[in-house]
């Protein structure tokens, strides 16, 4: 009876561990596409918020939400919104400042815009496709898509 409480014991244990260990590795992939920049603040306010709780993130954006990269963005990436007159570029940047969160673009972004890597702010790449997959799908990743 002894070694059988032991054991359970045991097991016990090391599925806390376990569970702990799995709340220490919470990861979060952002993916944004859309061209709307509420749609865009928003992606970047609830990255913000699950970076601030915990998760590791990572931010991949594509198609028109790839100008949110640039060093000379549009307006609607700019432009301050209501209610705490954030633009969705200015978060994205505060995120990777405070967080370290890894923002990229998608690898087809840079030659379809037809602009070089020099385009992109600082600190932002484009992103290789077998890695973001790997990102993607890793053990305890919440993937968002906006």
């Amino acid at each position: 009876m002894k070694k059988t409480l032991t054991a359970l014991s045991l097991i016990a244990a090391t599925a806390f561990a376990g569970a702990a260990q799995a709340e220490d590795d919470k990861k979060l992939v952002t993916v944004v596409t859309s061209p709307d920049a509420q749609t865009q603040l928003m992606s970047m306010v609830l990255t913000m918020q699950s970076v601030q709780q915990g998760a590791k993130g990572h931010i991949l954006l594509c198609g028109p939400a790839g100008d949110l990269a640039l060093k000379e963005a549009p307006a609607s990436a700019t432009a301050p919104q209501k209610p705490k007159d954030m633009s969705p570029q200015g978060l994205m940047k505060m995120i990777m400042d405070k967080t370290g969160t890894k923002v990229e673009v998608c690898a087809i972004y840079l030659p379809n815009k037809g602009v070089g890597a020099d385009a992109l702010l600082d600190g932002i790449t484009a992103a290789k496709p077998d890695a973001m997959a790997g990102a993607l799908i890793a053990d305890n990743t919440t993937v968002l898509s906006f």
